[in-house]
C-alpha cells in the first residue's frame, strides 16, 4: 500500500446466494389465512353471502361473500388498489386451489353492483352492515369464552372505564384525480372528508360516512347518522348498558348533544371557550382548581381542572339535557403554541368540554375525555388500511370499499383481542407491525395423510405466535 494511506480493515462478507426459480410449495403472506379463517369462523363470510344473494354471476362462479372477505383480508394485508388483491391469488394453495381468488374484473363488477343497488334503494350495503353486526355479536361471544371478557374495558388515567366507549372524528382523504364528491377542503387540499366511529375498547371500526371534501365539521346530521350506524354494530345486550359517545370540539352542536341526551347516551364533547367561559374562569378562586392526571394516573405538572357549570347560563339546555356539566382544563402550553389575548394574561392554555356524567372526580373525567385523542391513531392506521386511498372515481364503489376497509380493521382488531392476547408485542401492535411480523410470514405448503400442512419458517420469531393463534 502507499505510505500514509490508512489500511482498510477487512469486514465479514455477506453470503451471496445462487438464485434459481425452481422452488415449489413456497408461499408468503401466510398470516392472511388467519384473518380469512377468523371471518369464516364468526360467520361473517356466510352472512355476507346472504347479504349479496343474487349477485353470483353463475352457479360455478365466485361466491360474492367470499370475494368480499378476500378483498377485506387483502386490505388488512396492505392492499390499496383492486389489483393488489391478486397477491392472494399469486400464492397458489394458500387461499385454495388456482382460481379460488376472484380476478380484478370480477371484483370491480361486484363492488359496482353492490353500490348501484344501494343507489337504487335496494339496500344491499345496509344488509352488509347488518351482516357485520351479526358477526360481531358472535365474535364477542367467542371472545368471552376465550378470554373471560366479551368487551375489554377502555382505560383512562390508569383506571378501567366500564362503558362502551365510541369515539367520533373526521379526517381528510386526498384525491389525486377527479372523483365523485371530491371537493376543496378547509386546509386548501382536494378530496373527501369522511366521518367515522371507532370502539375505543378494542379498536374495532364501527361506521364511516364518506362525505365531500367541503363537508362541515359541526354538521349534526352527519354525526347523528354515524352514531346511529355505530350503535347498530353493538350487540343488543351491550347497547342497553352504559354507552359513552366522545367527540372533540369539531363535533360540538346543540342538536347532537340534545339527541344523545334524549337517547339516554352518555357524552363527553368538546365545548367552545366562549366569552361566557372566559368570564367564569376569571371568577374561579385559586383553591378551586384541581390537579389534572397523566395517562398513567399520576399527577400532571402545570395542569388543572375545574367545573364551571354553576357559573354559566345553561337555561337553554335545561329541558333537553338535564345533568349537563361543563369542565375547564388549563395547562401550560407546549413550546411554539400560539396563545390568544386572554391566555397570554396568565400563560395558560384553556380547553373546555361538556358531559352528562353525574359525579366522579374531575381529574378522572378530564383524563377520560382526553383519551379521545387515541382516535387519531385509529384514523392514522385506518388510512394505512384502505381508508386513505379510494380506488374508484365513482362514489358508490368507494362507499363499498370503505365498508370493506372497516371489515379489514375489524378482523385485525378481533384477531388481536381474541387470538393474540398472550403476545404483548402483537396484542397492541399497529397494522404495519402486524404485517411485518405475522401477515407476511413465509412458509412451505406440503400435503400428506389427506391433509394440507402449512410449515412456518422455523427460526421466525413470531412463528409460534401465529401457530397458537391458528389453534
Amino acid at each position: 500500500r502507499t505510505r500514509g494511506t490508512p489500511q482498510v480493515q477487512p469486514t465479514t462478507r455477506r453470503t451471496v446466494p445462487e438464485i434459481t426459480c425452481d422452488g415449489t410449495g413456497v408461499v408468503s403472506h401466510v398470516g392472511t389465512v388467519l384473518l380469512a379463517e377468523l371471518a369464516d369462523r364468526i360467520g361473517l363470510t356466510a352472512l355476507l353471502s346472504e347479504a349479496t344473494d343474487g349477485l353470483r354471476e353463475r352457479r360455478a362462479g365466485h361466491d360474492p361473500g367470499r370475494v368480499l372477505i378476500d378483498v377485506a383480508v387483502a386490505i388488512a394485508d396492505g392492499a390499496i388498489t383492486i389489483t393488489d388483491i391478486q397477491a392472494l391469488a399469486d400464492h397458489e394453495g394458500l387461499h385454495g386451489p388456482a382460481g379460488s381468488v376472484a380476478s380484478t374484473s370480477t371484483i370491480w363488477r361486484l363492488l359496482a353492483a353492490i353500490g348501484n343497488d344501494q343507489q337504487a334503494g335496494g339496500g344491499m350495503l345496509t344488509r352488509i352492515r347488518l351482516a357485520r353486526a351479526l358477526a360481531r355479536d358472535r365474535a364477542w361471544n367467542a371472545r368471552g369464552e376465550l378470554t373471560g371478557s366479551e368487551l375489554p374495558g377502555s382505560r383512562a388515567a390508569g383506571k378501567i372505564i366500564s362503558e362502551v366507549v365510541i369515539d367520533l372524528d373526521a379526517t381528510l382523504v386526498t384525491a389525486h384525480s377527479e372523483k365523485d364528491d371530491a371537493k376543496g377542503n378547509f386546509k386548501g387540499g382536494f378530496g373527501h372528508h369522511p366521518l367515522g366511529a371507532w370502539l375505543d375498547n378494542t379498536n374495532e371500526a364501527l361506521a364511516m360516512l364518506l362525505r365531500p371534501g367541503n363537508a362541515g365539521s359541526n354538521t349534526a346530521t352527519d354525526h347523528l347518522s354515524v352514531v346511529e350506524h355505530a350503535l347498530a354494530q353493538i350487540p343488543d345486550r351491550w347497547r342497553s348498558k352504559k354507552v359513552l359517545i366522545r367527540a372533540d370540539g369539531a363535533g360540538y352542536s346543540h342538536a347532537l348533544i340534545t339527541a344523545l341526551s334524549e337517547q339516554g347516551l352518555g357524552f363527553s364533547v368538546g365545548y367552545p371557550v366562549t366569552e361566557a367561559i372566559r368570564d367564569a374562569i376569571k371568577l374561579v378562586p385559586k383553591h378551586a382548581w384541581t390537579a389534572a392526571n397523566n395517562a398513567d394516573g399520576g399527577l400532571r405538572e402545570h395542569a388543572d381542572v375545574v367545573e364551571v357549570t354553576g357559573m354559566l347560563d345553561l337555561s337553554r339546555w335545561t329541558a333537553t339535557c338535564p345533568g349537563m356539566r361543563v369542565i375547564v382544563r388549563r395547562e401550560h402550553p407546549h413550546p411554539g403554541a400560539t396563545l390568544d389575548a386572554f391566555e397570554i394574561r396568565d400563560g395558560y392554555r384553556y380547553q373546555a368540554f361538556t358531559i352528562n356524567t353525574p359525579g366522579g372526580q374531575l381529574a378522572f373525567l378530564d383524563a377520560r375525555h382526553r383519551a379521545h385523542a387515541r382516535v387519531e391513531d385509529r384514523i392514522r392506521t385506518g388510512k394505512d388500511t384502505g381508508i386513505g386511498h379510494l380506488p374508484s372515481r365513482h362514489s358508490h364503489v368507494n362507499e363499498v370499499w370503505i365498508e370493506l376497509a372497516l371489515i379489514a380493521a375489524d378482523l385485525l382488531a378481533l384477531a388481536q383481542s381474541m387470538l393474540l392476547t398472550d403476545e404483548p408485542d402483537l396484542h397492541r401492535a399497529e397494522p404495519k407491525t402486524l404485517r411485518y411480523r405475522l401477515l407476511h410470514m413465509g412458509a412451505r405448503i406440503t400435503r400428506g395423510q389427506r391433509k394440507v400442512f402449512l410449515r412456518l419458517a422455523e427460526h421466525w420469531p413470531w412463528a409460534l405466535a401465529l401457530a397458537k393463534a391458528f389453534t
